[in-house]
């Protein structure tokens, strides 16, 4: 691949009118009382700055409910006309949109070299970015994860990264050195037969469940070791998983801090299971966070024993042009809404730049994406979106 060219203009287009972009809501936490009052907590609002990039596709979990970034599973789909691929295969490995999604290529791993610094630069120009976000797969069963890392950092990202723990252990101190700042863990299970239960069929073993739930531990504790920042996300589908997230919170290292995810499918029930759940861990909400330009917002609180946990919801946020017609653009079918941007490599080497896991159609390679009315909508969203939700916060 040739090195993508600079795009032209690198700022938001000076001429848009509000006009052209409805006032998105608040998270519900912003409308209404919800059981644990947050009413008079101060409200942060945010640009939104940051680029997931996959960087490899491998998984040691086959977890049912896996979107897996949007991308088919390699190992599964080589043999696969190019769109035509599978959401399940062999590897008993899932990725939910694959058949629906409009994806037209495989994914690849990251390679650590000059090539992936420059995207990396020239993204980050493009769209004003900060921060980056390491996803697969597994992260960490990346062989130059750290590399990788190193090379991100060089080009001015504070580095996160979201992980089931697999190799962490192994990793995470060299990564850490080379200027990984924090771990979001994906808790599926905190005992090996949860976990068990939401794998495929094949892989619904106990045994391996508790190696798998052995090294997310072994992970976690690395981090506290480490001082790299650790987090755990968990979804709460109602209150039938309340004993789920007590047991979290009760044997977890208390550096751990805890994101409840309220499941889009479940509705009102998540969210009242959610609140129910603060209540009775007696949780005082502290301030809401939202980023604007994107869909993410959160509310973040406090437990008696000093333990954060934050309680992350999705806005129905939609890119203005990009969406419009979409036929996922209702509030059943669209699933994240405009979740950010996100950064794939193909098995011809190409780097490719996603909006949208639901309609990877429209990726585009690095370069003609920066030259593209995309990057200039994109901006101009989360620069309207900021100061519209900011005036609001202010009254």
């Amino acid at each position: 691949m040739t090195a993508p060219r600079r795009p032209s203009q690198l700022q938001p287009d000076p001429d848009w009118s509000s006009d052209s972009f409805p006032l998105l809501p608040l998270p519900r936490a912003l409308e209404e009382r919800p059981a644990v009052p947050t009413l008079d907590i101060p409200t942060h609002v945010q640009r939104d700055r940051t680029l997931r990039v996959k960087i490899i596709d491998a998984c040691g979990l086959t977890c049912t409910f896996c979107h897996n970034e949007g991308t088919p599973v390699a190992v599964d789909n080589r043999s696969q006309v190019l769109g035509n691929f599978l959401t399940l295969g062999k590897s008993g490995r899932a990725s939910i949109y694959a058949a629906t999604n409009g994806a037209d290529f495989l994914p690849a791993p990251m390679v650590a070299d000059a090539e992936f610094e420059t995207v990396l630069g020239l993204l980050r120009d493009g769209l004003a970015l900060d921060e980056l976000h390491l996803t697969g797969g597994e992260p960490t069963l990346h062989p130059a994860v750290a590399k990788l890392t190193r090379i991100a950092a060089g080009q001015g990202f504070e580095i996160g990264m979201t992980s089931n723990g697999e190799r962490g252990a192994a990793v995470l101190e060299d990564c850490a050195e080379a200027g990984l700042t924090r771990v979001n863990f994906s808790i599926f299970g905190t005992t090996p037969d949860e976990l068990a239960q939401v794998q495929h069929d094949r892989y619904r073993n106990v045994g391996l469940a508790t190696k798998k739930i052995d090294a997310l531990q072994a992970s976690i504790a690395a981090c506290v070791k480490l001082g790299i920042k650790a987090s755990a996300n968990i979804v709460v589908l109602d209150h039938s998983h309340a004993e789920r997230v007590h047991r979290l919170l009760d044997e977890y290292a208390p550096e751990l801090s805890v994101r409840l995810l309220n499941s889009l499918d479940h509705g009102q029930e998540s969210i009242d299971a959610i609140h129910r759940i603060l209540l009775e861990r007696g949780a005082v909400a502290e301030a809401r966070y939202v980023t604007a330009g994107v869909s993410g917002a959160r509310t973040s609180y406090r437990l008696p024993d000093g333990r954060q946990v934050l309680f992350k919801q999705i806005r129905p946020v939609r890119l203005p042009d990009t969406c419009t017609g979409c036929r996922f653009n209702n509030g059943r079918d669209c699933h994240e809404g405009f979740y950010g941007v996100r950064l794939y490599r193909d098995r011809a080497g190409r780097y490719l730049v996603g909006v949208c896991i639901q309609r990877m159609d429209l990726c585009m390679p690095v370069e003609q994406f920066l030259d593209s009315p995309l990057r200039g909508e994109i901006l101009r969203l989360r620069e309207l979106e900021y100061s519209q939700l900011v005036a609001r916060v202010a009254g």
